[in-house]
């Protein structure tokens, strides 16, 4: 008897005839978990600015970069951290631990231009070394970057422009690091983001062995 093939229902999207709103709920289901970026930026006057962003990942080590995605607000406005960025080309990303989870999700809150969510949300900020931007001085791990490229993408409310910048300092804390000098994932104790208002912690992990080539 030969094999028995089962065919499963599955609905089909055409982004095309559904909102920008709907498809982007959907990625963010989709897309899970996703590492969030805490941005730290100045503007031209110094004020600072801090910021999450869940599109974000490296891109490669030689020269060592990262990129994360900074969307156009439903009104059509432009968001302060890339205005900043326009201004002072610069940023710092913190990792976010589970414990930080409550500051991080209040640094979404849309303040006035101008108005630091450092001051707002009595985030401590600890100044960096090699460029304006202050780090968040509680984060296990951060990035002190310079911007290399700002790529727009669409046009319009939910599009959005890729930031891409070079790591100019790795802060780590001793705490997370391991005899060989590798984070440690339970120690860093990262939270990621999943679609709605979900997160995930990853504590929980497992080991596959790269298969060895050929």
């Amino acid at each position: 008897m030969g094999a028995v093939c089962v065919y499963s229902a599955s609905m089909r999207i055409d982004p095309s005839e559904i909102s920008a709103r709907k498809i982007y709920r959907l990625m963010t289901f989709a897309i899970a978990p996703r590492p969030i970026a805490w941005v730290g930026t100045v503007s031209e006057a110094g004020i600072t600015n801090l910021a999450p962003f869940s599109f974000f990942n490296g891109v490669c080590a030689s020269p060592p970069t990262v990129i994360f995605s900074c969307s156009v607000r439903r009104d059509g406005s432009v968001k302060d951290t890339l205005r900043n960025l326009q201004a002072v080309p610069e940023f710092t990303i913190s990792t976010v631990s589970f414990a930080q989870g409550d500051k991080m999700n209040l640094s979404a809150t849309e303040l006035p231009y101008g108005d630091s969510e450092f001051a707002t949300y009595q985030i401590a900020a600890q100044p960096s070394e090699r460029i304006r931007p202050p780090r968040v001085q509680q984060a296990k791990l951060a990035f002190e970057c310079t911007l290399q490229q700002l790529i727009p993408v669409g046009e319009g409310p939910l599009s959005a422009t890729l930031v891409l910048g070079r790591i100019v300092l790795v802060h780590i804390d001793d705490s997370v690091i391991d005899p060989a000098g590798d984070p440690i994932a339970e120690n860093l104790d990262l939270i990621g983001r999943m679609g709605g208002d979900g997160y995930c912690r990853t504590r929980e992990h497992f080991t596959l062995t790269r298969p060895k080539e050929k």
